[in-house]
């Protein structure tokens, strides 16, 4: 299982990234997707909503169950990866490539996990 050193986390198996426009990429963990197994669809938020940290914000769905996105902060929507709309398995195949939403986030980033702490959370 991958966990790169480069993202942040949270507790709900989400991942972050900071992007060059100031904004965060989101998507889920290589643990999460393998958790999941094969995804067949993605419920992302709609970019202009507003995201509380902690909360539920989108959906993935797949053949086994459904499983709720938990904004990873407070912010606001700014895109969805709608390739992942008619292609929702590339977050199997590249869990870390294949973004779900990106966010503004409303204040400073707290809360989150770095990758020893994710490491250490899944034991």
């Amino acid at each position: 299982m991958k966990i790169p050193e480069n993202l942040q986390y949270t507790a709900e198996h989400l991942w972050i990234r900071q992007h060059e426009d100031g904004s965060w990429l989101a998507g889920i963990t290589d643990y999460a997707q393998d958790l999941l197994g094969d995804i067949v669809y993605v419920e992302a938020p709609r970019p202009g909503s507003t995201i509380n940290a902690g909360q539920p914000c989108g959906l993935v769905e797949s053949v086994k169950t459904g499983s709720d996105l938990h904004s990873p902060l407070d912010g606001t929507v700014v895109a969805i990866n709608e390739a992942l709309q008619s292609t929702p398995e590339q977050i199997n195949d590249h869990p870390y490539e294949a973004w779900i939403f990106s966010f503004k986030p409303a204040g400073a980033a707290s809360g989150l996990l770095s990758a020893a702490e994710y490491q250490a959370l899944l034991g």
